[in-house]
């Protein structure tokens, strides 16, 4: 990363199932126990969305940023458009994302991601998500449940996006709670940002316009 990018450190990948699932997307379903979004408060200096934050009592937390060179439309609708997201970002492990809703992506909105992780045992992890807070162009809040057969994570994630001198300053803060959760992973935010920067930098990605 040059240093003109501001960025948190970089933790090494690990082929394990923990670290695979974490390279993709933790998302959000109050259908499947996650606990509700609107008690999470948020701790001293996490990130909000329309003032919720990631878990505070969480066993794992992890915070990111970029400096991304790209207007703001471009970068909000590479993000929100999820079942995209596979075209531009390199996750650890096969995976597809589909939305349980249509239209533009809004509070409530629903969509679950399907993660093939090519352990030594094979496994399918479903992660079903529900965006809790979203403020259009400005920042973007999910929770929910990775499982699989003994895994089991809730999580928490919550993305900013600020303009800066130069481009649009990107910040996402995520937390995990359950089992597997690992306080030492950096969750993946740093290969998905650095995925996201690309994408909106390419000048490929900058097609019609989420409404």
């Amino acid at each position: 990363m040059r240093s003109t990018d501001p960025a948190t450190s970089r933790t090494p990948r690990r082929r394990s199932l923990g670290t695979a699932l974490l390279a993709v997307p933790l998302t959000v379903a109050a259908t499947l126990g996650a606990a509700p979004a609107e008690a999470a408060t948020p701790g001293p200096g996490s990130l909000t969305c329309q003032g919720k934050g990631v878990e505070p009592a969480a066993k794992a937390r992890h915070r990111a940023e970029i400096l991304i060179h790209a207007p703001l439309h471009t970068i909000w609708d590479l993000q929100t458009d999820v079942e995209a997201w596979t075209s531009w970002q390199k996750p650890a492990a096969p995976m597809t994302v589909r939305r349980l809703d249509s239209g533009p992506l809004r509070k409530h909105s629903r969509f679950q991601a399907t993660v093939h992780v090519p352990t030594t045992t094979p496994s399918t992890v479903v992660i079903s998500s529900t965006v809790q807070q979203l403020q259009r162009g400005k920042c973007l809040r999910w929770t929910g449940p990775a499982d699989s057969t003994g895994y089991h994570i809730d999580g928490t994630h919550v993305w900013t996006f600020t303009p800066v001198r130069g481009g649009i300053l990107v910040r996402t803060e995520e937390s995990h709670s359950g089992p597997q959760a690992d306080p030492t992973s950096d969750m993946g935010l740093e290969t998905w940002l650095a995925d996201l920067k690309a994408a909106a930098e390419s000048g490929t990605c900058d097609g019609p316009h989420q409404r």
